[in-house]
């Protein structure tokens, strides 16, 4: 941040300043009003020195730098309308934009690439209708199932697997110790699978 605003200080205080941030200022404010392209093409030939050495101070690699430079002067040109000058020199401004800019390309750098031939960027195939009818038919048996347990049993299903409650907050819930809820489930388990198996 220091090093940030240490830059900032001597590209407004340079000698040459006077002349050239009001220079900087006409130009942007000609964009941002009139979109006019060689006021854009004088602008670029000026500050782009100037982004390019702030840049490699941040030790940017040269290839990266040419990219944020022109990802910097695309935006501005399509924002110049909103560079207001009473608030900033258009210095300032083209800077924060850069400095957004490098923002943003850090952080997609840090994202690792979506794999194309990842399973899960497939598409599920369109259930047939006798996979659906066979789908339909597993749920009914394994509803028959849960309805055939015992009331403190189904219960503690109901919350756990259809609303999908913790074990600890069904106990909470329910105002008994954790071991009975864990020891109740592996009991309608078995329930459970004992009367799917004789529905086969």
């Amino acid at each position: 941040m220091q090093q940030q605003r240490a830059l900032m200080k001597k590209l407004e205080t340079d000698e040459d300043t006077p002349p050239v941030k009001t220079d900087l200022d006409m130009l942007l404010t000609r964009v941002g009003e009139q979109a006019d392209r060689q006021a854009f093409t004088d602008l670029f030939e000026k500050v782009a020195p100037r982004l390019k050495s702030f840049l490699r101070g941040q030790k940017q690699a040269e290839s990266e730098i040419e990219v944020i430079l022109q990802e910097t002067m695309l935006k501005v040109w399509r924002r110049a309308s909103t560079f207001d000058r009473s608030k900033s020199s258009a210095i300032t401004w083209i800077y924060t934009v850069a400095r957004n800019v490098k923002i943003d390309r850090l952080r997609k750098m840090s994202r690792p690439e979506p794999d194309p031939n990842d399973p899960s960027f497939v598409p599920a195939p369109p259930e047939t209708g006798e996979q659906a009818m066979d789908r339909q038919q597993r749920s009914d048996i394994l509803k028959r199932a849960v309805s055939l347990l015992p009331e403190d049993q189904k219960k503690i299903i109901m919350l756990s697997f259809f609303e999908e409650k913790p074990h600890s907050e069904i106990a909470e819930e329910l105002g008994i110790p954790l071991g009975t809820v864990k020891s109740r489930i592996r009991l309608a388990f078995g329930k459970i699978r004992s009367e799917l198996e004789s529905l086969k």
